[in-house]
């Protein structure tokens, strides 16, 4: 590896909606072992074309390289690098609490109230929670979750984003 710094970096892609697309594009990162941290992809407002939210570490030299890999690619139509300009992006999360006490409940109402989270599931001694925000906001959550509770599953759906219309930051 070079000297420069190892450092999270984002890639958003158009990408023709067809088989095989996903399997091509996390292909080449595999092949050339280069890891990816999170990876979505959903249509657009147009049908034939998905948009792709890559998130990746490493450092400039293989970045541009893993840039300029993708846009060899036919099926690849636009290479966004999302690394350096102001996105919108938000992950979405779900955290289950289970074997839940009356105290473990009204800690988890708290704790959604702060992270502006919602119950959206509720069982005798379970918790469904939804939470949609960074995914470093995330994190600190799983931290909190894992700490406070015996018991909870995480299911993270990965990180979209969209170039922000005013400065605003991720």
């Amino acid at each position: 590896m070079n000297g420069n710094s190892m450092k999270k970096r984002w890639l958003s892609l158009y990408v023709e909606n067809q088989d095989g697309v996903l399997s091509k594009i996390s292909g080449l990162f595999s092949g050339k072992s280069y890891n990816i941290d999170s990876l979505t992809v959903g249509t657009t407002e147009d049908p034939t074309i998905s948009r792709m939210t890559i998130a990746t570490v490493s450092d400039d030299e293989t970045f541009e390289q893993i840039k300029k890999q993708l846009n060899r690619l036919v099926e690849v139509i636009k290479v966004i690098d999302f690394t350096n300009i102001f996105v919108r992006m938000k992950e979405i999360m779900y955290i289950k609490v289970k074997r839940c006490t009356a105290e473990d409940k009204v800690e988890c109402f708290q704790i959604a109230e702060t992270f502006k989270a919602k119950v959206i599931d509720y069982g005798k001694d379970s918790l469904l929670l939804e939470f949609v925000q960074t995914a470093t906001k995330n994190d600190a959550v799983v931290k909190l979750m894992k700490e406070e509770f015996k018991m909870i599953e995480v299911v993270r759906g990965g990180s979209v984003g969209i170039e922000s219309i005013s400065m605003m930051e991720r």
